[in-house]
């Protein structure tokens, strides 16, 4: 039996300490000893860009925001769903992560940051949403465990109102906003309704043929017609309702 190596270590903003180990062929991220992401569990990942991309399927030259590197499965996706003059700006808080990419990751999904479509950014993936005016057609967000933030605390001023909106306002018209999460939060779905957005819920396989482990991908979007079929819906918030009654549909 091959034994689960430690190959490299890093600290998070927040001081804590984020390993990734090796084991045969497979790769995982901790952090402070709990498990961040596997590549033995990748398909939610992978559907966060089927399922936010999936207006964008034929469509020429788009562009696209993914928040947070990982161990690449979500940028693969969205290089290999869409066309060759894609324009995907990605941005990860951690350098140690991009540094692993480059070094360690390349054979799980080949060397993904060397193609030409890719536009690395390293920082606050806030500050580049914010600066972002109308500029994509779909953006993916993994960041952390989704709205409960586990690896910088920092990371939840993307999930309140003012990050959401930002999001708003970085989109197109047609643009579609789709998040990752670890577990569903009946608080984030009220919130992505009240600032405008139509949602749908989509609860995913955490790996291909998974019966029994799930995470969630919200997909979200001005205009109701582009959003991909299947999941729950959430009815949009109205002026002047009460967010107490807002029921899901």
């Amino acid at each position: 039996m091959k034994p689960t190596v430690r190959i490299a270590t890093a600290r998070t903003p927040d001081g804590g300490e984020m390993e990734l180990f090796k084991h045969d062929r497979d790769f995982l991220i901790k952090i402070n000893g709990q498990e961040l992401m596997s590549s033995r569990q990748h398909e939610s990942e992978l559907e966060l860009a089927r399922l936010g991309c999936a207006h964008l399927v034929g469509h020429m030259s788009p562009g696209v925001l993914i928040g947070g590197l990982g161990l690449g499965y979500t940028l693969y996706q969205v290089l290999d769903m869409l066309s060759s003059s894609t324009h995907v700006v990605v941005g990860e808080l951690l350098s140690a992560v991009v540094e692993w990419n480059r070094e360690f990751l390349g054979e799980l999904n080949g060397r993904l940051l060397e193609d030409e479509r890719v536009d690395l950014k390293t920082g606050d993936i806030v500050t580049i949403i914010s600066r972002s005016r109308s500029k994509f057609d779909a953006i993916l967000l993994d960041i952390d465990n989704g709205p409960n933030a586990m690896t910088n605390s920092a990371n939840r001023r993307l999930y309140c109102y003012e990050g959401v909106m930002a999001c708003r306002y970085a989109l197109r018209k047609q643009g579609c906003l789709a998040v990752w999460s670890v577990e569903p939060s009946k608080k984030f779905e009220r919130l992505l309704t009240g600032c405008g957005f139509h949602v749908r819920r989509f609860r995913v396989p955490a790996y291909k043929g998974s019966k029994s482990e799930f995470r969630f991908v919200w997909v979200a979007s001005e205009n109701k017609a582009i959003l991909p079929p299947g999941g729950g819906e959430l009815r949009k918030l109205v002026r002047g309702e009460s967010k107490k009654s807002h029921r899901v549909s």
